[in-house]
C-alpha cells in the first residue's frame, strides 16, 4: 500500500467510524421494571415473579413489561353492578385499556396484600389475592381502589414462564 493509500485509509477510518455513532440517537430503554421481573419465579405455591412483574409494570407504567405476562388467550372479567352482568374482554382490549391507564396516570401504586386461596398443579395455578391500587391522575384527582384479583396462571412446562390466562376482578367500586 502506498503512503497516499495509507493516508486515505486512515482519514476514512477517522471520519467514517465516528460517523456511525450518533450520540443524539435514542438508545433502547432498559427499564428498571425489567430488572424486577422474573415470571418463572415461584415462592411457595404462587408465581410470585408474575406478581412482582405486575407491580413493576404499574409502578413504571410500562406495557413492555405488562404485555408478556398475558397469555394469548387471556380473558379479563369484572362485574358491572349497575347492570348486574359480568363484562369480559380479551388480551388486545386489555392491553389497550392498560396502555390508556398508563398514559393518563401520573403515578400508579400497586400493593399486593394477603392471599385468600390457591390451587395448583404443575402447569396451572389459581390465586385469589387482595390488592390496593392508588391511581394519581393529578394531585387533586387521586383514586383509591382495593379488592381481590382472582388470577389463573398457566405455563407450557415446569421451566416455562407463568402467564396470566384469566383475571377476574373481584373489587367493589
Amino acid at each position: 500500500m502506498t503512503k497516499l493509500g495509507s493516508i486515505l485509509l486512515a482519514t476514512f477510518v477517522a471520519i467514517g467510524i465516528p460517523g456511525c455513532i450518533n450520540p443524539f440517537a435514542p438508545r433502547l430503554d432498559t427499564s428498571p421494571a425489567q430488572a424486577l421481573c422474573d415470571p418463572t419465579r415461584m415462592d411457595g405455591p404462587i408465581p410470585e415473579g408474575v406478581f412482582r412483574c405486575l407491580q413493576a409494570a404499574y409502578t413504571f407504567r410500562d406495557t413492555t413489561v405488562y404485555a408478556p405476562l398475558l397469555h394469548e388467550s387471556f380473558t379479563f372479567i369484572y362485574r358491572d353492578y349497575v347492570e348486574g352482568v359480568d363484562i369480559t374482554w380479551g388480551r388486545d382490549e386489555e392491553l389497550r385499556t392498560t396502555f390508556g391507564l398508563f398514559q393518563n396516570a401520573q403515578r400508579l401504586d400497586l400493593i399486593w396484600n394477603n392471599i385468600l386461596s390457591t390451587s395448583m398443579d404443575s402447569t396451572t395455578v389459581n390465586v385469589v389475592r387482595g390488592f390496593n391500587l392508588t391511581v394519581t391522575f393529578n394531585p387533586s384527582d387521586v383514586s383509591y381502589l382495593y379488592g381481590y384479583a382472582n388470577l389463573t396462571f398457566t405455563r407450557t412446562g415446569t421451566t416455562a414462564p407463568w402467564k396470566i390466562i384469566r383475571w377476574r376482578d373481584e373489587s367493589n367500586y
